[in-house]
């Protein structure tokens, strides 16, 4: 199968158990997720099959929205109520107060990476140095959050909708929140409830997939890959130029089907052949008039 299953995440799981899980239960090989949840978050976790594989960084790239309760005066090693505790104090400040300061949050911040994260110094991931002990200096990214909406305070607990940009770890947001109000905070739970157009109502359990795969009905589950690309137009080849294209080369406007189309310059286009097969996504010249490879979903092509 090619394209995307929108799947829930349970908790204990790493997003790599799910992969592999999948595998097996979809007898198939070549299977990517789209970025790390950690294993006691839950939620939505894209995971591409086949020729989908070449979205995994286009999806990871996706703007998030999480939902996560915030507890305020505990601080730990990991920066959520799993890791070991380092302090605790007293929360002596107002809803208002809290509400301010979270607020202040919007926009783009610079922020610092945890220790306990897959991102690699060195050749090793941070965990890993984490585990021996060791901390290494993280140079702070700019990451961006659109919304932070409080959903519910009953002090010291606080429930946020977070949608944010990518390389945005919510752990770390909850740390500094808590820093800047006196208190510490660490974060208690996340459900991440959307990635890009995948949404948590939309998106299926291992335990349903595994049932539909017994009744042969898991395709029903794939979004296909050009569903993707539904904000660039269709354009069809004709049949004299298909294996050019199909090749990887770039083609005009007079190997289109039905030509005269109107697009401006550096518009990108869903490109297939007569019988509705996806080839990939081009992008149109304007001052050629041809359309150049951005990237090939066709079996047996390459990539320019």
């Amino acid at each position: 199968m090619n394209g995307i299953i929108n799947i829930y995440k349970e908790a204990g799981y790493t997003s790599h158990d799910v992969v592999a899980k999948m595998r097996g239960i979809l007898k198939q090989k070549k299977i990517g997720h789209t970025g790390t949840l950690d294993p006691d978050a839950t939620g939505v976790l894209p995971v591409c099959l086949g020729k989908a594989t070449k979205l995994c960084d286009m999806l990871t790239d996706e703007n998030k929205t999480y939902e996560v309760v915030l507890r305020l005066g505990i601080t730990t090693d990991t920066q959520d109520m799993s890791g070991s505790v380092l302090k605790t104090r007293e929360v002596g400040i107002s809803e208002q107060e809290a509400a301010d300061c979270i607020g202040s949050f919007v926009g783009e911040y610079m922020q610092v990476p945890p220790m306990y994260s897959a991102l690699k110094v060195n050749g090793k991931k941070l965990y890993e140095l984490a585990r021996e002990g060791k901390t290494v200096e993280r140079k702070a990214r700019p990451v961006h959050f659109y919304e932070i909406c409080i959903l519910g305070m009953e002090l010291p607990k606080i429930t946020l909708r977070v949608t944010c940009s990518k390389g945005t770890y919510i752990r770390t947001l909850c740390h500094d929140i808590g820093e800047k109000l006196g208190c510490g905070a660490c974060m208690e739970s996340l459900v991440r409830t959307r990635v890009g157009r995948f949404a948590i109502e939309e998106s299926f359990t291992l335990t349903q997939l595994e049932r539909m795969a017994a009744e042969e009905t898991a395709v029903n589950a794939v979004v296909p890959i050009d569903a993707m690309f539904e904000q660039y137009p269709p354009v069809r080849v004709v049949q004299s130029s298909r294996q050019r294209v199909y090749n990887g080369n770039s083609f005009s406007e007079k190997d289109l089907e039905i030509p005269g189309i109107h697009l401006r310059d550096d518009q990108c286009v869903r490109a297939y052949d007569g019988e509705g097969t996806f080839i990939g996504i081009y992008r149109y010249d304007g001052k050629t008039h041809e359309f150049r490879l951005v990237k090939m979903f066709r079996d047996g092509s390459s990539e320019r």
